[in-house]
């Protein structure tokens, strides 16, 4: 038979043992350690167990971690021939002095209390004590969003004592930036986790006097594809459908405002969008920038087209006050000259036949209208056909503005400028 050797339980044997070997009902736990001398060293690690989300609307990060205190209390220390520590929960904190820490600029943090109080607090017998807690805190971060989305911010954890100033208690980062642990599985959806580092400096009060505080730096970058499917691209693609006006017959005014307005609607619609999920900040933003020169783009386009319309009507008033006044079809008899605006039939064509070009020549007609002169004696019908489609093919080009021209080029141009200056100085 087996013969199992149990470990002696000493709250079966000596009851109570266990106060009675901290002797915490000895002493007056109200006061710090070394009452009256120099001040306590607590020394401070910590360990990141997630970073929870980052709010640009409440400029504000949450954040879960391990925070673990160090310090020594020799009213806490107890005789042991195997010098083996003594671990408790949350129940023996509320006996003893514990360090007053919080967190500085905090909006919310709360202590975990599944299934317990996620406290632990372990004594050795020197008197040196471990005090850890898992903590969820939500704290304030102050953003610049002046290149978002290309941005990058660093946001800071601070820890400092309430009560005591830097004369009764002396906080300092136990390892250095050893102090610091992380977990590798720590992700963000919109931000890229550079690096975590830690700090410390002293903070003055004009009331209370200095302190101790201790930060917790993390630097975020954020990721840029996201914002370029969503806003970007749609962004552009708005532009570049606002110069497929510029090839539609200046005539076609339903197609070229429709359009216009099209374009420029959706534009309100993706500034609007992206400003519904920033904070009303008063200076100007990077995606600001994008958005509002894309958005006087679009807007050009459609005063583009009203200068086009205007200046349009103003020739053909001019032109048809020039043929009132000289009614004269230089040589051509009236009832074979026409005038077309790319709308004719064959039989109109053929209406022609047996006038050469020289006989056609109205000065007044020759920039925007197109006058049709076709020299058909002997040709056959399919060669009349095809000169008559190569005609047709012209019309749009020849229909078209200087300023619809000249667009073509300037706008595309100016705009892929932009970009190159754009992405050159934020990216």
């Amino acid at each position: 038979s087996h013969i199992y050797k149990k470990n002696h339980d000493v709250t079966k044997t000596w009851k109570g043992k266990t106060e009675q070997l901290l002797r915490v009902d000895d002493h007056d736990f109200t006061m710090r350690p070394a009452f009256g001398g120099p001040a306590i060293p607590v020394g401070v690690d910590v360990q990141v167990e997630s970073l929870d989300s980052i709010s640009e609307v409440d400029m504000d990060f949450t954040m879960t971690l391990y925070l673990r205190h160090y310090w020594k209390d020799e009213r806490l220390s107890f005789p042991s021939t195997t010098n083996k520590s003594m671990t408790f929960d949350g129940r023996l904190v509320k006996k003893i002095w514990v360090p007053d820490v919080f967190f500085v600029h905090s909006k919310r943090s709360f202590i975990h209390d599944t299934t317990t109080d996620n406290i632990m607090l372990r004594v050795f017998p020197d008197g040196h004590v471990l005090y850890s807690m898992r903590i969820t805190v939500t704290a304030m971060c102050n953003m610049d969003f002046s290149r978002f989305p290309l941005d990058s911010q660093t946001c800071s954890l601070e820890l400092e004592s309430y009560a005591y100033t830097d004369e009764d208690l002396m906080l300092y980062w136990k390892n250095g930036n050893e102090s610091l642990k992380t977990d590798e599985k720590i992700s963000l959806s919109q931000f890229l986790i550079q690096k975590f580092h830690t700090t410390s400096r002293l903070a003055f009060y004009s009331s209370t006097g200095w302190y101790n505080r201790l930060y917790i730096n993390f630097t975020l970058r954020r990721h840029i594809f996201f914002f370029l499917l969503q806003t970007y691209f749609p962004a552009t693609l708005m532009v570049m459908l606002s110069w497929v006006s510029f090839w539609i017959d200046r005539r076609a005014v339903p197609a070229r405002v429709s359009l216009g307005i099209t374009t420029v609607l959706t534009m309100s619609t993706i500034i609007t969008g992206v400003n519904a999920s920033m904070p009303r900040v008063s200076y100007i933003k990077a995606v600001d920038i994008y958005l509002w020169v894309s958005f006087v783009f679009v807007f050009l386009s459609v005063l583009e087209y009203a200068a086009v319309n205007y200046l349009t009507t103003v020739q053909e008033r001019k032109e048809r006050k020039l043929r009132e006044r000289f009614p004269c079809t230089c040589g051509i008899p009236h009832s074979k000259s026409m005038m077309l605006d790319g709308n004719y039939s064959e039989s109109d064509a053929n209406s022609l036949a047996g006038y050469t070009r020289n006989q056609m020549v109205p000065e007044e007609e020759k920039q925007e209208k197109m006058v049709v002169h076709l020299a058909m004696s002997n040709e056959s019908h399919s060669s009349r056909k095809r000169g008559l489609k190569g005609h047709v093919g012209l019309r749009i080009i020849q229909n078209s503005h200087a300023i619809d021209k000249y667009s073509r080029l300037i706008f595309p141009g100016t705009y892929i400028f932009f970009n190159l200056i754009y992405w050159s100085v934020f990216s």
